[in-house]
């Protein structure tokens, strides 16, 4: 039942780890902390000259509370209460905290030994992320060609932000590929020449189409030659460094989903942002660590010597 009466007094936010260097996640287990200790201490914000809501059988729930449960929530929490109506609903749901917190402590809940203990590990954590929130207090500055570079090398999860539909004649022959190009600028149709002289089994039955284009699929220089082209327009023969040599049609080019591309983009900024918060983190710890004193007890060996059966 005390597991149960946690459950419910804390459903806003939960802690995951207690290590988590991103921003948002402080907030979140900030957020719980506050609420649990509050609301098993008795001591809400202050709430002299603040106007009173409500009174729940006796005890007062005060403008000055409600304002600061509503900035303790997580963003995905309060997104449920930002429809119309949705403050009203989150009073109800502070007076439903309130009966139930009234009901747990004519039960002697905030007395429980297991209770204690757990508000005790959660002072602690408190603490250490007050701590980790003064030590990793500075904004960290990604380069510009850092952050490109981490893109670059996420490279096929980011969508291409135009769909591109291209066809292609390959050959290894440069004189072939000069007479192709001709017969192209004569007005020949490219798919007609790509059945009959292109070298590339999968696309030549299909006069070269490749589909919608995927980026970084092609040779860079034939990607540099892609992105470049206009629909309708052909591209001049192109030798790549391997001796293959291509001719490109661009048959289409329409935007992409650019809000999913930035999207993605802004995911991996904060996932290199992270890495390099957990990195300081990481530095700092070693130095305390550098200037210790640490001595294990024979207690330990058990632990030390776990061979993980």
């Amino acid at each position: 039942m005390i597991a149960k009466m946690i459950g419910l007094l804390t459903e806003e936010a939960r802690v995951d780890s207690a290590f988590r260097i991103h921003h948002s996640v402080f907030i979140m287990m900030g957020g719980l902390l506050a609420c649990l200790v509050l609301a098993f201490a008795g001591c809400a914000p202050a709430s002299q000259d603040s106007p009173v809501l409500v009174i729940v059988n006796g005890k007062p729930i005060t403008q000055r509370e409600f304002d600061f449960r509503w900035s303790e929530l997580p963003e995905s929490t309060k997104a449920r209460y930002q429809k119309e109506g949705g403050k009203r609903k989150f009073l109800d749901d502070l007076i439903g905290r309130e009966l139930l917190m009234q009901q747990a402590r004519k039960l002697g809940l905030d007395q429980s030994q297991a209770i204690r203990e757990r508000l005790q590990r959660f002072k602690e954590q408190a603490i250490l992320d007050e701590l980790l929130q003064q030590v990793l207090k500075n904004q960290i500055e990604i380069p510009k060609d850092e952050l490109e570079a981490y893109y670059a090398a996420h490279d096929a999860v980011l969508p291409a932000p135009d769909r591109i539909e291209v066809a292609q004649i390959v050959t290894r022959n440069e004189f072939a590929a000069k007479d192709i190009k001709r017969m192209l600028d004569e007005g020949m149709d490219f798919a007609k020449l790509a059945q009959r002289y292109s070298t590339d089994k999968e696309t030549r039955s299909k006069g070269g189409d490749l589909g919608l284009y995927r980026k970084g699929s092609a040779d860079p220089q034939v990607e540099a030659v892609i992105l470049k082209l206009r629909p309708g327009h052909v591209s001049e023969p192109i030798k790549t460094e391997s001796g293959v040599i291509y001719i490109i049609k661009l048959i289409s080019r329409e935007p992409g989903d650019t809000k999913a591309v930035h999207a993605l983009r802004e995911r991996l900024r904060q996932e290199l942002y992270g890495e390099k918060r957990r990195k300081d983190f990481e530095d700092y710890l070693a130095r305390l660590r550098a200037t210790a004193t640490v001595r294990m007890a024979d207690a330990s060996r058990h632990v030390t010597e776990d061979t993980g059966h």
